[in-house]
């Protein structure tokens, strides 16, 4: 007489099914990030949102270059500025985080401790925010891009999609819209001016430039020049 089978519990079928939904939606999360290793994003949803006045981004400046095209000067300024243990963290800032964390303890303002890549991650697939809900997505998909991106994608990707004034958006367009130059053609100073803007490209404005900004380009010219002579563009390229 043949046995019947035991019949599973309902919470080990509920757990086997829930870490089936995990990993299918991390393989749907991930498909993205593989596929945009080598293509270029047609859009961001950054590039999505509506701005503060609620009117729709429609007409925004966009034009995708590869690494070749854009030059030595603004990835060096971006990193000054942005970024300067780039080549070397995995993603994410872990002093700088601690050192926010700490301002944040102390009541002082909260400072910004996030890395090329997880802007990346922020303005491709997110939006804007502070909440604790998008700084973990924002972590998960900074932390797949790493495992899925060679370095110098990452930071070309970057160049590609920052913001460097309302609707303006990468290197390319808004070398073209404010300097008349292809990123190649840019100066040092005219790099350095575009990355001063990036921590608030909505307020900092690059043809109408603050005391603060100029202060900011002066500082971010200092760096990049101790990063070429580091050679930190070769370090990009080999990690």
């Amino acid at each position: 007489m043949r046995r019947r089978r035991k019949k599973e519990p309902f919470s080990k079928r509920l757990l086997r099914r829930l870490a089936l939904l995990l990993l299918l939606l991390v393989l749907l999360s991930w498909l993205p990030v593989l596929l945009l290793r080598w293509l270029a994003p047609p859009v961001t949803a950054f590039m999505l949102q509506k701005d503060h006045s609620g009117s729709q981004n429609a007409h925004y400046h966009y034009q995708w270059m590869d690494w070749r095209e854009l030059g030595s000067k603004a990835p060096l300024a971006v990193m000054a500025a942005e970024d300067q243990k780039f080549p070397d963290h995995w993603g994410f800032d872990v002093d700088s985080i601690h050192k926010a964390v700490m301002q944040r303890r102390n009541n002082k303002v909260l400072r910004g401790a996030s890395t090329i890549t997880q802007q990346v991650a922020k303005n491709l697939f997110l939006w804007p925010g502070r909440s604790f809900l998008r700084k973990a997505i924002e972590a998960y998909f900074a932390m797949i891009i790493e495992l899925s991106w060679p370095k110098q994608r990452i930071l070309e990707v970057y160049l590609n999609i920052a913001e460097f004034g309302p609707g303006i958006y990468g290197v390319p367009a808004a070398s073209r819209l404010y300097f008349k130059k292809t990123p190649r053609q840019l100066s040092e100073a005219d790099a350095a001016l575009l990355a001063a803007v990036l921590p608030n490209p909505k307020q900092l404005q690059v043809d109408n430039p603050t005391a603060y900004v100029l202060e900011r380009q002066r500082w971010i010219m200092q760096h990049a020049a101790r990063l070429r002579q580091y050679g930190w563009l070769a370090r990009v390229a080999e990690n």
